[in-house]
């Protein structure tokens, strides 16, 4: 029989017990920089691309479609070296480091037009200058993630650290979300704004990742705990654990349903109620509640486990856009910003859960194989989630021109109305929905993980 492998042990990195508050801190507010770029791209890109840049609602989704497949090399890419990277920052931050600047830098280019016409020549700028953006994006994030299983095994700690990231993510999703629009309107053209908003935006991101390159430290690894496999190979490994692949798609499917909604949210307020700036509103609204939540849902997991607590972001958001694709054109604004608050709760559930199951994961699979994969998981894991917001945005652009729609008109018709409505009703409704009886098959428990940690720690004495 072959014997098992010792797990390798780092403890200046993974701590039992309780984590210091600064280590809290300092970790989680570099995910203020990357919920704000998660969101502002989410929420405003496509209609960057069409109502302010000018390409055609198909074209304006290919671009996005195309910046995120770039994603499929550089994910996976950059999460197989930072598991491979020593030095004397540690594995992770280096990379963070070397990302922060040129994430600024893109972030400005991207939502500067340029002086070109055509169509076809603004399509080429937009999908360089994303594939760029992105690309910075992705040496600061996935290094960032893969911290995550470093810094504590312990089963509890680890949703209660991402209930601290993700307060963090609320705020950056907030300030995606919500400051874009005012900074806009300082200026005389929508064209000068989003320049300025992503010059500000940028700045935010690559100052919240400088910060915890500066607080936060990486401990020693042990040099047998690092990867030798090749880069397929680390990845076929990677792909041949089913806890991982549930969780995987069901993350991709939230996220896929989340992003219908974000981009869909600003063609709704303006064409279906006439108040645009109102789409801020909505935001502000569907965050704090979230923010409000987000330390709930630990105490929640915590009486009936993480899956359980994942499962109820689900039934609320599902809920949620039924209920406005029914009621909401109807009923009116206030309706709508009412369904918000109830939306809001399901979004507090949905943020700390599926990122503090991911390092159960990967923890167990260095429990099984001695070899510590965080970067290949979180590679794959960020790849596949910009899988899912490319996808919806993709779709929403094409469903949008088939349905008539042109951000030149006056008024859209009514197929384009109906369309935005499907959109965000029915569309992330059955997503979020697939999500939910996807996640059931989740098998990883307190009662398993814990069991598994026990038996490495006799195997290991």
């Amino acid at each position: 029989m072959a014997e098992r492998p010792v797990p390798s042990v780092h403890p200046a990195t993974i701590q039992a017990g309780k984590l210091a508050l600064g280590t809290k801190l300092g970790f989680g507010i570099a995910d203020l920089g990357g919920n704000l770029f998660f969101t502002a791209m989410g929420f405003w890109t496509l209609f960057y691309l069409t109502d302010v840049v000018g390409l055609p609602a198909a074209l304006a989704g290919a671009v996005f479609w195309i910046g995120k497949l770039w994603d499929a090399v550089t994910d996976p890419l950059t999460g197989w070296l930072s598991d491979r990277t020593r030095t004397r920052l540690g594995r992770r931050r280096p990379w963070m480091l070397a990302g922060a600047i040129p994430m600024f830098l893109a972030m400005w280019f991207f939502f500067s037009k340029p002086t070109i016409d055509g169509p076809w020549a603004l399509a080429a700028w937009a999908t360089l200058s994303l594939m760029f953006l992105n690309t910075a994006y992705t040496l600061v994030n996935i290094p960032y993630s893969s911290l995550t299983p470093d810094l504590t095994d312990d089963y509890h700690e680890r949703m209660s650290l991402n209930g601290f990231r993700f307060g963090f993510a609320v705020i950056g999703t907030m300030v995606g979300a919500a400051a874009v629009q005012p900074i806009v309107n300082l200026f005389p053209t929508q064209s000068s704004g989003f320049s300025a908003a992503g010059a500000v935006l940028g700045a935010v991101m690559a100052a919240t990742a400088l910060v915890t390159v500066a607080t936060v430290r990486e401990g020693p690894h042990s040099r047998s705990s690092v990867p030798k496999e090749g880069f397929l190979e680390t990845f076929a490994v990677v792909f041949r654990d089913k806890a991982f692949l549930i969780l995987l798609f069901t993350y991709a499917l939230n996220l896929t349903a989340l992003t219908f909604v974000q981009t869909t949210l600003a063609y709704y307020f303006k064409w279906l109620y006439r108040e645009e700036s109102a789409t801020t509103l909505a935001m502000v609204i569907l965050l704090v509640v979230a923010m409000v939540f987000i330390p709930v849902s630990v105490l929640v997991s915590k009486r009936i486990g993480k899956k359980r607590t994942y499962q109820i972001c689900f039934v609320i958001l599902a809920g949620s856009t039924l209920l406005i694709w029914a009621f909401g054109h109807t009923l009116g604004m206030n309706f709508f910003l009412g369904v918000m608050v109830f939306a809001g709760i399901g979004i507090g559930f949905g943020y700390a859960a599926p990122w503090a199951m991911l390092p159960d994961v990967v923890e167990l699979d260095a429990l099984r194989t001695g070899k510590r994969k965080e970067g290949a998981f979180y590679g794959v894991w960020t790849f596949m989630s910009k899988v899912g917001t490319a996808a919806s945005a993709v779709i929403t652009g094409a469903v949008l021109q088939i349905a008539g729609y042109s951000s030149a008109l006056e008024s859209q018709g009514e197929s384009a109305l109906s369309a935005i409505r499907l959109l965000i009703g029915p569309v992330p409704a059955l997503v979020f929905l697939a999500a939910l009886f996807l996640v059931d098959r989740y098998p990883v428990d307190e009662k398993s993980y814990t069991a598994a940690l026990k038996r490495a720690e006799e195997t290991a004495t």
